[in-house]
C-alpha cells in the first residue's frame, strides 16, 4: 500500500509535458453550447377518462411519478374559505381507512421516499421520486391517499392551529406583507388573484368543507398522470390501471374564466409601515398577460434583459454598482389569466428613495430611454437557449416539462421549436412588448418599511403620490 501511494506521489510531482502556457490576460472561450434532447412520450387515456404520460429515461433507476390537475385555488375556492384546498391537500397524509398518518409517514419512510400534494392557483398536483424497484409499492400508499382519505378531526384542528401560527407569523415579515398587499392593490379583492388565506377564512373551514372540497376536486376527468424514468410504459400503464382501480370517472376541466379587472388606477406607492425595519420590501407592477400571448417569447427576452439574470440591468445598477441591496429582479407570472408583472427587492431602508428612482430609470430604460444593444440582446437570448436543455437532465425536469405542455396548452413539439421563437425576436420586438406591457402610467408600488424613515425622502422623489395602507392593501383612514 506504501509503494502505491509513493508511486501515486511521484507521478502527480512530474511535470506536465505538451502543456501550453496559459495566458491570464485573455477570456477563455466559451464551451460547446449543451444539446437539446427532448425526451419522446407515450399518451394514452385510462377508462376513467384520466390521461397518462410516459417518458423513459434509464440513466438511472429513478421514477418520478404526478397527478396534475387543471384548475386550483382560483377556480375552486370560496372567497370566504380560501385555504381550504390546501388543508385538504395536507390531509390526505393524515389518514385513510387502512392506516393512519402514522403508519403512512413510516412506510413512505421505509420506501425512501415521501408524496407531496399541493394546490396551487391553478393547478394542484399529487407526486413523488422513487427508485424504480419501489416504486409499485409507493404508487399503491399514493393511491390510497388519494380514493381512502378519512380526514381526522384531530388532524384538522392540528393543521389549522399551525397555519393560524403560520399567518400570524407572517405579519412580521415585510416580504409575505408585500407579497398580499401587492395583488391585492393590482387586482382588487373582488378578483381571485386579489385574494389571500385569511385568519378568517382558516377559523372557518370546517371538516364538511375539507369533504366537499375534496370530492370535487379529485377527479380523473381533470387529471394527467405522467410517469418518467427506468419505467416500460405497457408494464406501468398496468400498475396505475391497477392502483387507481376504484377512482370512478368524473370531474371536468375548468373554463378559467377571470372577471374583468378593475379600472387601473394612476401610479400610486402604496407605504406599509414596518417600524424598525433594516430593508424596505419593494413590489411594483401591473396586471400582465396570460400564457397564451403570442408575445410570450418577445416577453421573455425582455424580462431577461431587465430583470431576469444576475448581470440584468436591474441587478447590475441597483446591486452592483450601487450596493442598494443583495439582488433585485423581475418577472411575468404566466397562467391562463393576467397575472401579473413584477419588479422588486430588498433595499437596505437609508437607500429607499435612491433605490426607488433607479427601479424607475430602468423602467423607463428598456421602453427606449437607454437602447437595447446588440449584446444585451444576444446575451438574453443565449441565456435562455443554453438553459433550456438543463430541464431535461432529471426525472422530474422531464416530468415537469410534460406537465406544462399539458397545463399550458401547449404544441407538442413547444421544446424543440423554442430556440428558433427565440433566436427570431428582435430588438424592436423587445421595444413593442416593453412599452406595451410595462404600464408606467398605472404602477402599484408597494413598498414595506420603516415610515418614520423613508417617507419624507420618498415624496421628495416627486415620482408618485403616496397611500399609507394596512398589512392587507387597505388604505389607512388617517394618512
Amino acid at each position: 500500500m506504501k509503494k502505491l501511494l509513493l508511486a501515486t506521489f511521484v507521478v502527480a510531482a512530474l511535470p506536465l509535458a505538451a502543456q501550453p502556457a496559459l495566458d491570464r490576460s485573455k477570456i477563455p472561450p466559451p464551451g460547446k453550447p449543451p444539446l437539446l434532447r427532448v425526451p419522446a412520450w407515450t399518451k394514452t387515456t385510462l377508462a376513467n377518462g384520466a390521461e397518462l404520460r410516459v417518458a423513459e429515461k434509464h440513466d438511472l433507476p429513478l421514477v418520478s411519478f404526478s397527478i396534475t390537475f387543471l384548475g386550483g385555488a382560483d377556480q375552486f375556492e370560496q372567497s370566504d374559505r380560501r385555504g381550504v384546498g390546501a388543508l385538504t391537500a395536507a390531509m390526505l397524509s393524515e389518514g385513510t381507512k387502512t392506516r393512519d398518518g402514522e403508519a403512512l409517514s413510516n412506510a413512505l419512510q421505509l420506501l425512501g421516499t415521501s408524496v407531496q400534494t399541493s394546490i396551487a392557483g391553478e393547478t394542484g398536483s399529487m407526486s413523488f421520486v422513487s427508485t424504480s424497484s419501489k416504486f409499485a409499492a409507493t404508487l399503491d400508499i399514493l393511491a390510497d391517499m388519494l380514493l381512502h382519505p378519512t380526514f381526522p378531526p384531530d388532524a384538522l384542528e392540528r393543521l389549522r392551529a399551525q397555519r393560524l401560527v403560520q399567518l400570524n407569523q407572517a405579519k412580521a415579515q415585510p416580504g409575505a406583507i408585500a407579497s398580499r398587499v401587492f395583488p391585492r392593490i393590482v387586482f382588487g379583492g373582488a378578483h381571485p388573484f386579489g385574494q389571500a388565506t385569511t385568519e378568517d377564512s382558516i377559523t372557518a373551514i370546517t371538516r364538511d368543507n375539507i369533504g366537499s372540497f375534496y370530492q370535487t376536486y379529485f377527479r380523473p376527468g381533470r387529471a394527467l398522470i405522467t410517469i418518467v424514468g427506468d419505467v416500460n410504459p405497457a408494464t406501468v400503464k398496468g400498475l396505475v390501471e391497477k392502483a387507481l382501480a376504484g377512482w370512478t370517472a368524473g370531474g371536468d376541466k375548468p373554463a378559467f374564466t377571470y372577471p374583468a379587472l378593475p379600472g387601473a388606477k394612476p401610479t400610486a406607492i402604496y407605504l406599509v409601515d414596518k417600524p424598525g425595519a433594516a430593508q424596505s420590501t419593494f413590489w411594483i407592477g401591473n396586471p400582465g398577460p396570460p400564457r397564451n400571448t403570442p408575445d410570450y417569447f418577445a416577453l421573455q427576452v425582455m424580462n431577461v434583459i431587465l430583470g431576469g439574470q444576475f448581470q440584468s440591468r436591474l441587478n447590475a445598477n441597483i446591486r452592483e454598482e450601487k450596493g442598494y441591496s443583495y439582488g433585485v429582479n423581475s418577472n411575468f407570472a404566466f397562467g391562463k389569466g393576467p397575472g401579473p408583472f413584477r419588479a422588486g427587492g430588498d433595499i437596505v431602508t437609508a437607500k429607499t428613495d435612491l433605490a426607488l428612482i433607479e427601479f424607475m430609470k430602468e423602467l423607463r430604460g428598456i421602453q427606449g430611454s437607454r437602447p437595447v444593444t446588440d449584446e444585451e440582446l444576444t446575451t438574453a437570448k443565449d441565456a435562455l437557449i443554453q438553459r433550456l436543455p438543463g430541464t431535461f437532465g432529471s426525472v422530474g425536469g422531464i416530468n415537469g416539462s410534460l406537465t406544462t405542455i399539458w397545463t399550458q396548452g401547449l404544441p407538442e413539439d413547444y421544446y424543440q421549436q423554442y430556440s428558433a421563437h427565440i433566436s427570431a425576436i428582435t430588438k424592436d420586438d423587445v421595444l413593442r412588448v416593453a412599452k406595451q406591457y410595462i404600464d408606467l402610467d398605472h404602477l402599484a408600488i408597494v413598498i414595506v418599511g420603516d415610515r418614520a424613515t423613508i417617507e419624507g425622502p420618498l415624496r421628495t422623489t416627486g415620482i408618485a403620490p403616496i397611500v399609507i395602507t394596512d398589512i392587507e392593501g387597505n388604505p389607512k383612514t388617517s394618512q
